[in-house]
C-alpha cells in the first residue's frame, strides 16, 4: 500500500513541472497547427506536409516549424488581432450610433418645435432600451 509518506516532496514537485510541461507541450503544438491552416502564403501539399512533420516527429517537427516561421507567427497574430477589435469597434459603432443617431434626430425636432419635450423623452427612452 502506498502511503503520502512514501511519495516525496521533491517527487511531487518534480510530477508536477513534468505535467505543466505537458500542458504547454499540447499548447504550443496546438498554436503551430492552427497557424500552419491559417497561413494563406503556402498551398496544401505544404500544409499537409508541415502536419505530417509536427505529428509523426512532434518536438523536431515544432521546433523547425518554430525556427523557420516564428517571424510569420507574430505578424498573422498580429494581424488577426487587429482584425479581431477592427470588427469589434465596428459592431459598437453601430450599436451605438443608430440609437446616439435617433436621439439626435430626435433633439433637433424638439430644437425646432415639431415634437414636444414628453415626445423628446419617449424617443430617447425608446432609443436607450
Amino acid at each position: 500500500m502506498l502511503l503520502a509518506t512514501d511519495y516525496p516532496f521533491l517527487n511531487i514537485l518534480w510530477t508536477m513541472i513534468i505535467f505543466f510541461a505537458w500542458v504547454v507541450w499540447i499548447w504550443i503544438a496546438i498554436t503551430v497547427l492552427i497557424d500552419v491552416f491559417r497561413r494563406h502564403d503556402i498551398g496544401g501539399w505544404a500544409k499537409a506536409g508541415w502536419v505530417i512533420l509536427v505529428i509523426v516527429i512532434p518536438f523536431v517537427g515544432v521546433l523547425i516549424y518554430l525556427l523557420a516561421n516564428h517571424e510569420g507567427m507574430a505578424k498573422r497574430g498580429a494581424k488577426q488581432a487587429e482584425a479581431q477589435k477592427a470588427e469589434f469597434d465596428q459592431y459598437v459603432r453601430e450599436a451605438a450610433g443608430g440609437s446616439a443617431a435617433e436621439i439626435a434626430k430626435a433633439k433637433e425636432l424638439l430644437d425646432s418645435g415639431a415634437i414636444s419635450q414628453d415626445e423628446f423623452d419617449q424617443i430617447k427612452r425608446k432609443a436607450l432600451a
